[in-house]
């Protein structure tokens, strides 16, 4: 691998972690105003669509070439909602649905 690709993919890293991190981190201060509204509840909700629209197009390629993927990635949907819908948080959810689906695919391969 060129060294070129690993420093851009590390500064991408961090540039990523660095735009999710301080916003929350500014705002500890503040308190979080007790009504929301639409736009509130809108932007609440771009965490799951955005991992599920992710796990949709990387998933799409590998599922159209080996039939047998279509398994653990439902299994993998299914546990990202369902966990998303109890704790209402978009990190858990992502880990356990990842963890869902390589286990599916681990159980799946010995059949």
């Amino acid at each position: 691998m060129h060294h070129e690709v690993l420093i851009l993919g590390l500064l991408v890293g961090l540039v990523n972690y660095l735009f999710r991190y301080l916003p929350l981190r500014l705002r500890a201060g503040h308190a979080r105003p007790a009504k929301r509204g639409a736009t509130g509840i809108l932007l609440d909700t771009i965490g799951i669509a955005s991992i599920c629209a992710l796990l949709v197009v990387s998933s799409a390629p590998e599922v159209l070439h080996d039939s047998r993927r279509l398994l653990p990635t439902l299994i993998g949907f299914a546990v990202l909602g369902a966990s998303f819908y109890k704790t209402r948080s978009i990190i858990v959810p992502t880990l356990l649905s990842a963890l869902a689906y390589g286990l599916a695919w681990k159980f799946l391969s010995y059949l």
